[in-house]
């Protein structure tokens, strides 16, 4: 593994880019007790640069599920799927909210959703009652 640090700089824009949401799940880090991760969207290990264009900000667990993935199975086709890319794709376009389940409208997102173990219970647990609290989901979706 790659241990090398990203500047500060690019670290802060991902920061501010995505308003401390996770670009792949929308949970706030004021609801998360783990602190977010910055995100290559594609992994070192592919190659993928630290450029503000390969960066996504990730809570801990859809960082961890993604890990170095950049690819799934679709769980409708079973076909082998890229991973949803936050800086070229909309989250709007390809994801929706059922309650608290997050579903795919797309091939890219039921990878996703698979690969990042998006719908665990702890995490639709805490979606549930964030929902109840009336400060989830973003309103921009």
């Amino acid at each position: 593994m790659n241990s090398r640090r990203l500047p500060i700089r690019l670290s802060r824009l991902v920061w501010q880019r995505a308003d401390s949401y996770c670009e792949y799940c929308q949970l706030h880090q004021v609801f998360d007790l783990l602190p977010h991760h910055v995100d290559h969207v594609v992994a070192r290990k592919h190659e993928g640069p630290d450029t503000e264009d390969n960066l996504a900000l990730a809570c801990v667990n859809c960082s961890l599920a993604k890990g170095s993935n950049i690819a799934g199975l679709d769980s409708r086709t079973g076909q082998v799927t890229p991973l949803f890319h936050p800086r070229t794709q909309r989250w709007g376009d390809h994801f929706r909210w059922h309650g608290p389940q997050i579903v795919g409208r797309t091939s890219i997102v039921r990878a996703t959703v698979a690969v990042l173990n998006m719908n665990r219970p702890d995490r639709v647990a805490l979606r549930e009652m964030i929902i109840a609290e009336g400060t989830f989901p973003p309103a921009w979706d």
